[in-house]
């Protein structure tokens, strides 16, 4: 332990206070910041708390600490923490990141954080100028670290709006355009029935959410056909094999797509590449059979913003959930058609563009993961005295918790003589009724 620091429990430092419940219906919608346990939730024209202080997620997001540096009030989800025994209220919000209170759960049924088990951990205090020079050092380091966090959050956005340039490339031929030598490409206006032998759907089947012992036989949801991948994992079990269909099991190379879905997530075309279970079609997923070679076209098409245009403009339904597209209205969709060279450089190029872009996204996420780590290892580094330096002119930690001391038996003495005083105005104002 740093010399002069000294080590306690968090209870014998903080108070975590129960916030009040303030239901949605009940608030204003303007003035002061409502604060659950993962953030401001609304806006009330008056504060439970004056002056700023912490926020502690008690139920949901149990563990998650949030600061606020003017009034607000915090619900009855929450703790809240509005006095300070030492530094600066900025110091104990580092702090209680720093402590593993998103780890103390103990109840099974809805997350929480129990108070005492927060008040239990070890907490090492160190000197009251020690503390102000480690806020400034993690105020600046940690906005470094939040810089590189908003860029890496941004990478996502810029890899689909590449995606979706490179298909909007691939369908209106400018990708291949110098495969052709610079001639304007020369492709036939089709309809997506063109491209289609024939078209299959799956049963509406009531399925059980306990598998059965021993080989299972199931049905996809429609969330297995997601944008470009296939999930088998997103399935349901059926009660009795024998309700399995056997010319509707999902095989390798099918070409499967949606018809019913959210506006965004409608017309998803899929390409199976590998199937592990026994698993058939349901009633609101496809499958188009048609030839190897014009999968991946076809796929690239109706991914493309020109595909997904057509997709949203022929279905039917409600705008705001489910929506639906016929097969009938499915197979008359336009599309270009080109000859099979062309066509098979369009794939490849497509698949390298997307690979690249694979290969990106898996990088920002490993390195999202150790910015991540990163916050954690310098909180850490801070409270255990070795993010700035120590200055042996410091006045120590204990003599901090004298004073500490000494202002709680104060307190309580003046909160005891205003409870007495508080009696006796009452006591008189009986008298004198």
């Amino acid at each position: 332990m740093p010399k002069g620091w000294v080590k306690l429990k968090l209870g014998d430092l903080i108070e975590l206070k129960y916030g009040k419940s303030l239901p949605a219906k009940q608030r204003s919608g303007i003035g002061f910041p409502v604060y659950g346990s993962n953030g401001v939730v609304g806006l009330h024209s008056e504060a439970l708390v004056s002056g700023g202080g912490l926020i502690v997620g008690r139920k949901g997001s149990f563990g998650e600490v949030h600061f606020c540096e003017d009034d607000f009030s915090p619900i009855d989800t929450t703790y809240f923490v509005d006095s300070f025994p030492s530094g600066t209220m900025k110091y104990w919000y580092y702090q209680l990141k720093h402590l593993p209170l998103t780890k103390l759960n103990r109840s099974t049924a809805i997350p929480g954080l129990n108070r005492d088990d927060a008040y239990a951990q070890d907490v090492l205090l160190p000197p009251d100028a020690e503390q102000k020079r480690i806020v400034e050092k993690l105020d600046e380091v940690l906005a470094q670290v939040d810089s590189i966090k908003a860029r890496l959050d941004g990478i996502p956005d810029l890899l689909k709006r590449f995606r979706q340039s490179v298909l909007a490339s691939a369908v209106s031929g400018k990708l291949t355009e110098e495969w052709r030598g610079g001639t304007p490409p020369n492709w036939n206006a089709v309809k997506l029935k063109d491209f289609v032998q024939s078209i299959e759907a799956g049963k509406n089947l009531k399925c059980i959410e306990t598998p059965p012992e021993g080989d299972e036989h199931g049905i996809i949801k429609i969330s297995a056909v997601t944008w470009g991948t296939y999930d088998e994992e997103q399935s349901k079990t059926l009660p009795d094999h024998d309700l399995f269909i056997e010319n509707r099991r999902i095989k390798v190379g099918d070409f499967l797509i949606s018809r019913a879905n959210t506006i965004e997530l409608l017309g998803n075309p899929v390409i199976v590449h590998q199937v592990t279970k026994n698993l058939m079609l349901s009633d609101k997923v496809l499958r188009l059979v048609m030839e190897e070679h014009d999968k991946p076209w076809v796929s690239i098409f109706l991914r493309s913003k020109e595909g997904r245009k057509q997709i949203e403009s022929r279905s039917t339904g409600n705008q705001m959930s489910m929506r639906n597209i016929g097969q009938k209205t499915l197979l008359d969709i336009d599309l270009p058609r080109c000859n099979k060279d062309e066509q098979k450089e369009i794939v490849r190029l497509v698949d390298q563009y997307f690979t690249f872009a694979d290969t990106i996204e898996a990088q920002v996420k490993n390195a999202q993961a150790r910015v991540d780590n990163l916050t954690q290892s310098i909180l850490a580094k801070a409270f255990r005295g070795e993010l700035v330096a120590q200055d042996p002119t410091d006045e120590p930690a204990d003599k901090l918790l004298e004073r500490i001391a000494q202002a709680r038996i104060e307190a309580e003495a003046l909160a005891k003589a205003a409870k007495k005083a508080e009696a006796a105005r009452k006591k008189a104002a009986k008298a004198n009724a």
